[in-house]
């Protein structure tokens, strides 16, 4: 498909991309000139940009059909629209949710905001990629940012150790998707991923597969898949909890978009081989995500191991190798993402200055401090343990249904075994908040009105999505047909 002339009608789908430059431009120039006499501004200037950014997507960055911008290295089509609507969206209420907690501990400063906003666009360069070049810039730019925002709290010893060990390990990763990617375009001649999947035909060459192997060590490292998830336990505990709420949510819709555009489109030609792959990863993921979040005090690292369990899930979408599957993987992506931000804004609003609230033993006797946040976080829990009628139940469900499908049956028994595995620590949270007695001298809840307001619509659309699960899921099917 030849790339369209560039004129500033042809733009118009990049609308996302372009105001996002020029709103981290925008809020870096106000917060030097008046962040220090006004702290409230930057931040809200920052939500204004990102409904603004929504606002225009909507307007001007929908297309008809698939079109290629930029010489080709960037693709314009439904899926990269709707993902960045929801990339709008899911950093709009991460930020939301932050605020209070970064006032607290005196870390609510402009960089936090503008390394938000550059790690957005990160994402949606990932989302957008019809190249290996773009992909790979787009993977550096949100992982540059994220290691600013982990180490973000200069005065914790823990927080720069874990950016020190993300770093590292990341940096490795990165290095594992350059080599994989020289070899792809050293053997196919070509950068674009259009052009890639066009030249794969017929049996594998161990040029390919090499090559192939050392992407799929990246995209499991990037996604959190055993065994290459050793950063992420450490770097949820030690992060800020803000930054982990953040890590946690938009950029798995990120790395989802590499797995998608590099493996399943670029490199769908070799669907057999990297299938495979992914099965023994999606059983190990699954296995050690569950029993090891089993035996865990510290909330922070139980959810840490929940995401690298769900992260299975998801990559057992991919296992199946068909459109339905990928719908599936991008249903449960989406699914997942919308319970991570309500269970870790639930942690921000329970803590306080000096009182992090990450421990379990810190939520026992919540229904009693606080009755709205325990039920928010119970539909949370009941949500990703896979419980009828919440939303957590059709995502599971969806997924064994495209491996049944596919012929995958023992992975449909294992992840089954796993999903009751991993009720029992979503259900001891339960247990802890509403029959264990209030733990002594625990600070107050925060009380933000505004924020409880937007934790209960967060609650609440997990359980609308639940009752009503028909539209997201043919929402997702239609993305990934298009």
């Amino acid at each position: 498909m030849p790339a369209n002339p560039m004129t500033l009608e042809s733009l118009a789908p990049a609308i996302a991309e372009i105001w996002l430059i020029a709103a981290i431009c925008i809020v870096l120039l106000v917060d030097v000139f008046a962040g220090e006499r006004r702290r409230g501004l930057t931040p809200t200037l920052t939500l204004l940009a990102l409904a603004l950014g929504a606002a225009l997507t909507v307007q001007y960055g929908e297309v008809a059909r698939r079109t290629l911008l930029f010489e080709g290295l960037y693709v314009a089509d439904e899926l990269g629209w709707a993902l960045k609507l929801a990339g709008f969206l899911i950093v709009a209420v991460a930020l939301l949710y932050s605020r209070a907690y970064l006032e607290n501990r005196s870390i609510l400063r402009g960089e936090y905001y503008v390394l938000s906003l550059t790690a957005l666009l990160g994402i949606f360069v990932l989302v957008s990629a019809n190249s290996l070049l773009t992909l790979y810039i787009g993977v550096e730019l949100l992982a540059l940012s994220v290691y600013s925002m982990v180490a973000f709290d200069r005065d914790s010893g823990v927080s720069a150790e874990s950016a020190m060990k993300y770093f590292v390990l990341g940096a490795l990763a990165s290095g594992a998707l350059l080599y994989g990617m020289s070899l792809i375009y050293g053997l196919t001649g070509t950068l674009s991923l259009s052009e890639i999947a066009a030249r794969l035909h017929g049996p594998a060459n161990p040029g390919l597969i090499l090559g192939l192997t050392f992407i799929v060590v990246a995209v499991a490292f990037k996604l959190g898949a055993v065994p290459f998830h050793m950063w992420l336990p450490d770097v949820y505990e030690g992060a800020p909890t803000s930054v982990t709420l953040f890590i946690g949510t938009a950029p798995k819709i990120a790395y989802f978009a590499l797995a998608l555009r590099l493996l399943a489109y670029g490199l769908g030609g070799l669907v057999s081989e990297w299938s495979q792959m992914l099965a023994a990863l999606a059983v190990l993921t699954l296995i050690v995500g569950n029993v090891v979040a089993i035996v865990q005090t510290n909330l922070k690292r139980m959810l840490a191991y929940s995401t690298i369990a769900n992260i299975g899930f998801i990559v057992l979408g991919f296992v199946a190798g068909t459109p339905e599957g990928y719908s599936a993987a991008l249903y449960y992506t989406l699914v997942y993402v919308l319970v991570a931000l309500g269970s870790f804004g639930v942690i921000l609003l329970a803590a306080s200055k000096g009182f992090e609230a990450d421990r379990l033993d810190d939520y026992k006797g919540l229904y009693q401090r606080d009755p709205m946040l325990a039920l928010a976080m119970m539909v949370l829990m009941f949500s990703t343990a896979g419980v009828p009628p919440f939303v957590g139940f059709w995502a599971k469900l969806r997924i064994f249904q495209v491996l049944w499908e596919s012929n995958h049956l023992w992975l449909v028994v294992i992840a089954a075994a796993m999903s009751v595995v991993g009720a029992y620590y979503y259900l001891r949270v339960i247990k802890l908040m509403y029959f264990d007695p209030p733990a002594q001298a625990l600070p107050p809840t925060a009380r933000s009105t505004g924020v409880r307001f937007a934790l209960g619509l967060n609650a609440l659309a997990v359980l609308a999505l639940g009752l009503l699960p028909g539209p997201l899921l043919d929402l997702c099917a239609r993305l990934i047909h298009s």
